[in-house]
């Protein structure tokens, strides 16, 4: 068993976007909107903010404050659409329960979608548009696989959630033409029959079903490929914070079992910010053309 290290991954994959950077005549711009003071959305969006400089990106943020509506925050996002120092968008989620996700996500323009969650950009995804943004997570898990040297061409591939932000995008992306899909892929979810009978055949697992530990050592075939794209607290009085954070995946039962297994924390996770300066640096590029 050989652990996928998503620290050092994301770390060569910023390094390639800072190296760019800094070959660019213009910097590329990344505003961030946070709507309400979520702890878990403060600390994840000063996070993007300090990757963003190490990467030479410039970082804008918005804070607007829980009681918005949502007609303001469109307004917002109209008028950094509209802004050509803009290259780059990214409304934080959670939104507060009256904003609906969907038409606040859809009213940023896909050209400015890096976080890839505009209808639009999933119709591109599903055409194989390279113009696409395509969701930080599915990108991630992708490049992980790539440069971990896993060759998905001919492979069974189980993906364990259907969701827009991960399960469908990396569904698409491993069915895809070419060197780093031509998987032949299942993608399952709660209602799946014989679920473990699917997983145990496959090739390269994805978990991103949000549930801790869900998948357990009889699921996983020997040799198999892990990808745990969860993170999920369970409570653990030995810890000073009273938690710990666990994957979709047992890993101690099934790790033995793999040839490469991504942790929880360290796998997935780094990989979704590194990809978002990615975007960013793509949409740059794509406002120059």
């Amino acid at each position: 068993m050989e652990l996928i290290d998503g620290n050092a991954i994301s770390q060569q994959v910023l390094a390639d976007v800072a190296a760019e950077v800094a070959s660019l005549m213009g910097e590329p711009c990344v505003t961030f909107i946070r709507v309400g003071e979520d702890p878990a959305s403060v600390s994840y969006v000063n996070k993007k903010q300090r990757v963003a400089g190490e990467a030479g990106i410039e970082s804008r943020l918005c804070v607007l404050p829980e009681s918005t509506t949502q007609e303001e925050l469109l307004m917002l996002i109209d008028e950094l659409n509209a802004d050509p120092g803009v290259h780059g968008i990214l409304v934080q989620a959670p939104l507060p329960a009256h904003m609906n996700e969907r038409e606040v996500f859809n009213r940023v323009s896909p050209l400015k979608d890096v976080d890839g969650f505009n209808a639009a950009n999933l119709g591109k995804l599903c055409q194989e548009d390279p113009t696409a943004f395509v969701a930080c997570t599915p990108a991630g898990i992708i490049e992980l696989l790539q440069r971990s040297g896993v060759k998905t061409q001919g492979k069974n591939v189980a993906v364990v959630g259907r969701s827009l932000i991960v399960g469908k995008p990396v569904s698409l992306l491993l069915g895809m033409k070419g060197a780093a899909g031509d998987a032949t892929v299942t993608m399952c979810h709660s209602r799946t029959q014989n679920l473990a009978e699917i997983t145990s055949q496959a090739d390269i697992v994805v978990a991103a079903i949000g549930r801790a530990n869900f998948i357990t050592a009889d699921m996983v075939k020997e040799g198999a490929v892990v990808i745990d794209v969860g993170i999920n607290r369970v409570e653990d009085p030995s810890r000073k914070r009273g938690y710990r954070l666990v994957g979709d995946v047992d890993f101690d039962a099934v790790a033995p079992k793999c040839s490469l297994i991504t942790p929880v924390p360290g796998g997935v996770g780094p990989m979704t910010v590194a990809m978002l300066m990615k975007n960013t640096l793509k949409a740059f590029k794509l406002s120059q053309a």
